[in-house]
């Protein structure tokens, strides 16, 4: 055992493990986190918090991570190297060790082009590749990366995340195994839609015997509305997203009117509810299938659940997919 972590207990015990997001809030107040805490416990076996996530400025990974951590969770933290040079990551990861965080997951970061300061400047001393290495050997060989030693190691347990959906669809699995060789323990991939495509990913995957080396969790995610279904499947790059899951979310709806042709307030804000309700138990219900789908594929240990600032879906989705209770270990 290289960590106090839940999540490498219930993975190296054999279990499907779940992980899911808790989003930090814009602003400093430490309820918003407790408050989607208390919501998560007991839904998962590890909970990421983002760490910048759209390159917009948020509550710093590690500080949420703390106070979840008051609450009886396990967190997995973010960190990218979008925002820090290797000093300064080093630094936090020793600090994240520190306070008895015991995950972390190891990004490049969206562009700042995508946030709210557009005009800041990106770091990328290094790649996510080789942040997992560096945490390797500071854990495992209690190195820092220009070779001194360190007395006390951060023991943490490495992830990274992967596309199994971005072009070239042959190369992924080839980078998915530097990861591995950098020293991952565990992959949480982009959001799986597309089961077939997913299925042919993890058999190559296989093939390469990389599923012996590392827990790889499939990334899901429940659909809000129709408009969210068709946004994925037209603008996200490296999204793939059926036209099942499009017609579905559109059938969610139908019977029920269109606001723009209610004049009345309270009707409109009623429909509106009614949709908004409407969408969102098929959103549940289709990511509750995927988790299914996907747990049956070789190689698969478990899920990642992203219901980005929806937390309270989350419990449904485990419950709907039959992952409650969660195991002790």
């Amino acid at each position: 055992m290289k960590s106090d972590s839940n999540l490498e207990k219930v993975l190296s015990a054999g279990h499907f493990a779940v992980t899911a997001e808790l989003g930090p809030p814009k602003n400093a107040d430490p309820e918003v986190v407790r408050k989607k805490a208390r919501m998560l416990k007991g839904c998962a076996d590890a909970f990421n918090v983002t760490d910048g996530q759209t390159a917009v400025v948020r509550m710093a990974s590690w500080a949420a991570c703390l106070i979840q951590k008051e609450e009886g969770l396990d967190p997995i933290v973010q960190m990218t190297c979008r925002d820090r040079n290797r000093i300064a990551l080093q630094m936090d990861v020793l600090g994240a060790a520190a306070l008895g965080i015991n995950n972390i997951l190891c990004l490049s970061g969206d562009h700042m082009s995508f946030g709210n300061h557009p005009e800041s400047k990106g770091v990328y001393d290094i790649d996510s590749i080789q942040l997992v290495k560096m945490v390797k050997d500071m854990r495992d060989e209690k190195k820092f990366q220009c070779g001194e030693e360190m007395k006390v190691e951060p023991r943490l347990f490495i992830g990274a995340a992967a596309n199994p959906f971005a072009d070239p669809f042959d190369y992924r699995p080839y980078r998915l195994a530097k990861k591995v060789a950098a020293g991952a323990d565990f992959i949480q991939t982009q959001i799986v839609f597309n089961v077939p495509k997913f299925r042919e990913y993890m058999k190559r995957v296989c093939d390469l015997g990389l599923h012996e080396k590392v827990y790889i969790l499939a990334g899901v995610a429940p659909i809000k509305s129709s408009g969210a279904a068709r946004y994925m499947a037209s603008q996200v790059p490296g999204m793939d997203v059926p036209q099942e899951f499009v017609d579905r979310m559109v059938a969610a709806i139908k019977g029920i009117p269109s606001p723009k042709s209610i004049a009345d307030p309270e009707k409109k804000k009623e429909v509106r509810r009614r949709r908004r309700e409407a969408w969102q138990a098929e959103g549940i219900k289709i990511c509750a299938e995927i988790i299914q789908q996907v747990r049956e594929i070789p190689g698969v240990a478990g899920v990642h659940i992203m219901a980005i600032e929806w937390e309270e879906a989350v419990h449904e989705i485990v419950s709907q997919a039959g992952l409650l209770p969660r195991p002790t270990v």
